[in-house]
């Protein structure tokens, strides 16, 4: 009896052991992904068309002098970095919870035609209805993603098997291509518009001011504040319905509050920046590989990391074609598009 009580301590303390290694790990992982968002809005505030030592930056955002550096600094930089932390929180957390309430490893925003449905509204506003505002795009954008985001869902369920991985990203890629083949269209009837929405519709931070976040900002934060609110119920689903009730969690309450923050969430990115893609894929991906599985640890690594991804791209954007520019959005998608291809071949691989 001994032999056994002495078994059982010591494998309870492997398993504390154990526990307490992991969160050492998820804590390290936290902090550095912190200071990897730190140097990707160094480098976004010195490096462009004109690059600026860092104690320049340091000394201009300290004191504004008026200087031309300041200026570059303070109206060009500064509201193009943060525009790109508001987005790039928002679509990695978005994806992070798409992947958790399919239960689908290939979901993301932009392969569900959110995005697309989401850019769609903005220019449906501002082509049919004559609205320009950034309030007002924001909840077009919102009404956008969410039937998107139902076309695709309903499309993929449909026939034998049901909404498949392989099937949302499918009905996904359809739903997405249906969207932005009306959003084209219609910016290419309106000359002008399409002048003002060329850049937007691509994925861009190049137009971000200083009313982009205080307009988007509200609805990021009340969006990542429910996402956040909801990582033990998405904890619970990921072992199925059947343990997810035995276990006390509301699985419609769960859903339906996890469809409004990433509706939410990719609504007010996309009018800010413009449909972006594979952020809101690759980041919550890279997030499980360096802390498991758990959404305590998922959501609020993906919240950090996308914003590094997005940052990096803009400034990649900025130098690889100096003194022109490309967009943070076609940066993003030459990126993405190889993590895509290798994610469904690591799923085929492993289902056979």
């Amino acid at each position: 009896m001994s032999t056994k009580v002495a078994t059982a301590a010591h494998d309870r303390d492997e398993t504390d052991r154990g526990a307490s290694r992991r969160t050492s790990t998820r804590t390290l992982a936290v902090l550095g992904a912190l200071l990897l968002l730190g140097v990707a809005v160094a480098l976004s505030l010195a490096v462009g068309s004109r690059s600026l030592a860092l104690p320049t930056v340091l000394h201009a955002l300290l004191h504004d002098d008026g200087s031309t550096a300041g200026s570059v600094i303070w109206d060009v930089r500064v509201p193009r970095t943060l525009a790109g932390i508001a987005a790039g929180a928002a679509l990695g957390v978005a994806g992070a919870l798409i992947q958790a309430l399919t239960r689908n490893p290939l979901a993301d925003p932009g392969l569900l035609g959110v995005n697309a449905g989401a850019a769609t509204g903005v220019v449906l506003s501002l082509t049919v209805l004559g609205v320009s505002s950034l309030w007002a795009s924001v909840w077009f954008a919102m009404a956008g993603a969410v039937i998107a985001g139902l076309l695709a869902y309903s499309l993929a369920s449909g026939g034998r098997g049901g909404a498949t991985p392989e099937r949302l990203a499918l009905g996904g890629a359809v739903i997405a291509a249906v969207f932005t083949g009306v959003s084209q269209t219609l910016m290419l009837l309106d000359a002008q518009v399409l002048d003002q929405l060329r850049f937007w519709s691509v994925g861009s931070l190049a137009r971000a001011d200083g009313d982009t976040l205080t307009t988007v900002g509200p609805f990021i934060g009340a969006g990542l504040l429910l996402a956040l609110a909801l990582v033990r119920p998405l904890n619970a689903l990921a072992l199925g319905d059947d343990a997810a009730r035995a276990l006390g969690a509301d699985l419609n309450r769960t859903r339906v509050l996890g469809l409004l923050a990433v509706t939410t969430l990719c609504g007010a990115a996309t009018s800010a920046v413009g449909p972006l893609v594979f952020v809101g894929l690759a980041v919550p991906h890279m997030a499980r590989m360096i802390a498991g599985a758990d959404q305590r640890w998922t959501v609020p690594l993906s919240l950090l990391l996308a914003p590094s991804l997005l940052l990096f791209a803009d400034v990649l954007g900025r130098v690889v074609v100096r003194p022109d520019e490309l967009d943070a959005g076609v940066v993003t998608a030459v990126v993405g598009a190889p993590v895509f291809i290798a994610l469904v071949r690591h799923r085929r691989v492993v289902s056979s």
